[in-house]
């Protein structure tokens, strides 16, 4: 009897229409397109502008476009997964909410928070319940309205940041493909340098916490961009080794799109060359749980059944890992 893996069978995506671009950017605060391209290699960002629509509306879009492209009904789908980092509300579930509009009636559902890794995440959850043999049809939601968290104001935050969102199907696999091994970390040293300070448990929303603005993203830049560096090189070198795999052997680097200098600093790591990195940093920005299928779902057809796909991820927390999955069909 073959080993049964979780393979990526379809993907699907979502981003608003309103461009938020590095000019406009000038505008709002002191800050320029070279310095913001420079530094981040980021020239525009898309904005879901209306207020009355949370993360479920790009979740749901992004389901909706997989489904459709699959042709697969909602039905069928035995769990949701959400992960994100902007729910649409505390307590009550995004991913029942999401679950329930698409039709997927006979799926549960739950939320999974870990930051910008919440969608790396996500494919180990997701792979552990086909691999469990109990499911067949898992579909795992990365999105996030990041501008709802984004002080407009920060220039240290609100030059990195979209809003978009992602999906892809889970499903059994006999041939070997799919997810072969993770690498997954955390360190909680993290939380005093990447965090919203108020609205949890700690620091309840007060009439102060809104005034001194303490419901918006802060985060220390320069360590931030000093641990993500070296913990996403490091994960990615080391699921290389330990599987054996040389720069030949990889034909994708999926990196979480937070800086185009540490997507950089991962490939060189890896010794891969410029064109076996996805990128759409530039067009896209920072959308945290969105990244990875953003990227899957622009590339797709670029993907071909067999090629070793390596992501990496890091977030606040800290959280960060590596995967690597053999992918699974021709588009």
């Amino acid at each position: 009897m073959n080993t049964i893996k979780a393979a990526i069978t379809a993907v699907g995506s979502f981003v608003p229409e309103h461009v938020l671009s590095n000019k406009m950017l000038e505008e709002m605060v002191d800050t320029n397109d070279e310095w913001i391209t420079t530094r981040t290699g980021i020239k525009e960002r898309r904005i879901l502008k209306d207020a009355h629509k949370g993360t479920s509306y790009l979740g749901i879009k992004a389901a909706q476009n997989l489904l459709k492209k699959a042709n697969l009904d909602p039905k069928e789908i035995d769990l949701v997964l959400f992960a994100t980092a902007t729910p649409d509300m505390p307590v009550a579930s995004t991913a029942a909410f999401t679950a329930s509009e698409i039709g997927a009636t006979n799926a549960f559902s739950f939320d999974l928070q870990a930051a910008c890794s919440s969608f790396l995440y996500g494919m180990s959850t997701a792979a552990s319940y086909i691999e469990s043999g109990r499911y067949k049809k898992v579909l795992l939601i990365g999105a996030d309205k990041m501008s709802s968290i984004i002080n407009y104001e920060d220039r240290a935050t609100c030059i990195i940041f979209g809003d978009g969102g992602g999906a892809v199907l889970f499903e059994p696999n006999e041939e070997g493909l799919g997810l072969q091994d993770e690498y997954l970390r955390s360190d909680g040293i993290g939380r005093n340098f990447l965090k919203i300070e108020a609205g949890g448990s700690i620091l309840p929303a007060s009439e102060e916490t809104v005034k001194n603005k303490l419901h918006y993203v802060h985060q220390d830049g320069k360590t931030v961009f000093k641990f993500a560096v070296s913990n996403m090189a490091d994960v990615s070198e080391k699921i290389m080794k330990r599987n054996h795999l040389e720069e030949k052997d990889v034909d994708w680097l999926v990196a979480h799109q937070a800086n185009k200098r540490i997507i950089d600093a991962t490939a060189k790591r890896m010794g891969l060359s410029e064109d076996k990195v996805l990128m759409n940093i530039q067009r896209y920005g920072n959308t945290t749980s969105a990244t990875l299928p953003l990227l899957l779902s622009d590339y797709e057809k670029q993907l071909k059944k067999g090629d070793n796909l390596v992501f990496a991820s890091f977030g606040g927390g800290f959280t960060w890992g590596s995967i690597y999955l053999k992918w699974a069909y021709n588009s």
